[in-house]
């Protein structure tokens, strides 16, 4: 597979993560590198990650994967997004960030966003294609795409305050639809 083809496959892949990074972000206060460093190594790590996995289980898990997968990604989107608009009505958008200590959330959203990508990685092995080079280019552009990601929605943030909240739980919650319209209709 050529560069330019797994590029864009993981540019692909980082969109979701590229999303859910501004949605995190836009409840942020903190200034600084940390939480951009953090989500990307986050995402950019599980978005490597998956495919290899994929890729070694190759078709054994595609059934599961196939099928569960959506799902599982849907209700967790779902569930953390409707957390953020609850606590962005609640609290007033105050506790509506990745900065809350809560890093439990952090790595279900980065296990929501890379399921795909651990169908790319059995892709990858029923098509015979070496998973190294397209594992590490996936995972650096998705921790580019998400670090990128916080520090927008932090910007988002500051200019709309609690409904910045409310809007970053929608794009999780509209995320999780996708995927699953994606798998039921298509």
């Amino acid at each position: 597979m050529d560069a330019a083809t797994t590029i864009l496959i993981a540019i692909g892949l980082a969109m979701d993560a590229f999303a859910v990074s501004i949605s995190g972000g836009t409840g942020m206060q903190e200034r600084g590198n940390r939480w951009p460093i953090i989500a990307g190594t986050l995402f950019g790590g599980f978005q490597a990650g998956m495919p290899v996995l994929g890729w070694l289980g190759g078709t054994a898990v595609a059934e599961l994967v196939g099928f569960y997968g959506p799902w599982i990604a849907f209700l967790l989107l779902v569930l953390i997004g409707g957390k953020m608009i609850l606590e962005a009505v609640l609290d007033g958008g105050k506790s509506v960030r990745f900065a809350n200590g809560n890093a439990t959330t952090l790595l279900l959203l980065a296990v929501a966003t890379s399921i795909d990508a651990l169908a790319v990685g059995v892709s990858f092995a029923v098509l015979g294609i070496p998973i190294l080079w397209p594992a590490v280019i996936i995972g650096i552009v998705t921790f580019a795409f998400s670090a990128v990601g916080v520090v927008l929605g932090r910007s988002i943030g500051r200019i709309g305050g609690r409904n910045a909240g409310i809007f970053g739980g929608v794009i999780l919650i509209g995320i999780g639809l996708r995927i699953l319209l994606d798998h039921l209709l298509f």
